[in-house]
């Protein structure tokens, strides 16, 4: 047990090491850029800013008032791919008063992608200090933080690389997007083309501006990984944990990540299961989402007030109501350009617009149902065994024949209360 206890620590004290010399290299390297050691030309024209390093370093900051720090709310969407956490992240981004980011964990997640198989422990325990610590600093916002991550490194606190862009109207309108002239939010592929290079300093300065702040990740495995967050007296924190049948789930993912579902895409449609379908994946999803509803409904003093669960089926079949509910648990009054956004995206066809995949304009009730029509009854059958615990945990029942498959006018979601932690 010694030398067991002596090889944990060795890796806890290698994985802070790495943390801190990374972190040195990177602040080293934007030093260079501020002292002029870098001698090559811009292959872009940058916006009209700033003039210096030294000015644009760290965004200005007007004192916050008692009353404005203890009603400012952090908000986040706490969820796992193809669940429904985009149409749930726009509820949000509509409000005029919220500072909303897609995805921002992104960029922490592609420093870790080459780590060595050999530092697996490692590298999770770093990756999820890593997020924590950039989330900390968005809530602060503080989005110049980002910079460490993102390759390649950002000049003059501008960049092109800054995911999903077009997600958020605060990025995409002025004075963040100073080529947007009208003020007018644009489609997201839009965004990134018109608006060019995103200063960072100027959406830090936007974020100041607003009341609240929400971010949208699916890249924290489990709710009890956010603790130290919620136990920030810094911080106002209001997780939203967004579940969705996993048979849902499986099929969206089906449908939106064709190479890394081919072999599933190939079972489902000539009924025969080829050898390397990998069903780890669904599995540990499954995990995850049990695990993480049952710290929820365990209730720790440490989410108190702070945590409440929304299934996306029950979201996407009653959008006033649900988003209701949410704006409610915040504290917050649903905003008039929030109830247009659902009058307009939830009463589409019930294929993507345009067929684009990330896409949230659609019938939202039927696409919620649209796995039941699109899926083997085999493959079905796969995943109940294998999320047994999950569905009857969140309320989702089993389909027992091909025909309860495929009639969707029954429902195989429980009518179940889900009461945020107050």
């Amino acid at each position: 047990m010694e030398c067991s206890w002596k090889t944990v620590l060795l890796l806890v004290c290698a994985s802070l090491g790495i943390q801190y010399t990374a972190i040195r290299s990177l602040t080293a390297t934007i030093s260079s850029h501020c002292h002029g050691t870098e001698t090559g030309t811009h292959c872009h024209s940058h916006q009209q800013g700033p003039s210096s390093c030294s000015e644009m370093s760290q965004p200005h900051r007007e004192p916050r008032s008692d009353d404005q720090v203890r009603d400012r709310k952090h908000i986040l969407i706490f969820a796992t791919t193809r669940s429904g956490s985009s149409f749930l992240g726009q509820l949000f981004n509509q409000h005029p008063g919220i500072f909303y980011l897609f995805e921002p964990l992104y960029h922490v997640q592609q420093v870790f992608v080459n780590s060595s198989r050999m530092r697996k422990l490692m590298d999770r325990r770093a990756l999820l200090g890593a997020h924590r610590d950039l989330l900390s600093n968005l809530y602060d916002c503080d989005l110049n933080f980002l910079e460490n991550y993102m390759k390649p490194m950002p000049r003059d606190h501008e960049t092109a690389m800054f995911f999903r862009r077009g997600a958020s109207n605060a990025l995409c309108t002025p004075p963040v997007c100073r080529l947007n002239r009208d003020s007018k939010v644009m489609m997201e592929h839009l965004c990134a083309k018109r608006c060019r290079f995103l200063n960072l300093t100027l959406a830090s300065l936007a974020c100041q501006a607003r009341s609240h702040v929400a971010i949208k990740t699916v890249r924290i495995p489990e709710i009890k990984d956010l603790r130290l967050l919620t136990e920030d007296p810094r911080l106002n924190l209001k997780i939203i944990h967004l579940v969705r049948d996993p048979r849902g789930i499986l099929a969206s993912r089906m449908g939106t990540f064709t190479d890394h579902f081919r072999s599933w895409k190939i079972w489902n449609a000539t009924g025969r299961k080829p050898g390397g379908v990998d069903l780890s994946q669904i599995s540990t999803t499954c995990k995850d989402l049990s695990n993480s509803a049952q710290t929820g409904s365990s209730k720790p003093a440490w989410l108190k007030g702070k945590y409440m669960l929304v299934r996306y089926e029950e979201l996407a079949k009653d959008p006033f109501k649900k988003t209701a509910e949410i704006y409610h648990f915040l504290g917050l009054d649903v905003d008039s350009q929030v109830k247009k956004w659902i009058l307009q995206n939830t009463r589409g066809t019930s294929s993507p617009a345009g067929n684009h995949k990330y896409t949230t304009t659609r019938n939202s009730s039927a696409t919620a149902e649209s796995w039941r029509l699109n899926l083997s009854f085999q493959i079905v059958q796969t995943v109940q065994c294998l999320c047994n615990e999950t569905l009857f945990q969140l309320g989702y029942r089993l389909a027992d024949s091909v025909t309860d498959l495929r009639n969707v006018s029954n429902s195989l979601v429980e009518s179940r209360t889900f009461l945020p932690f107050l």
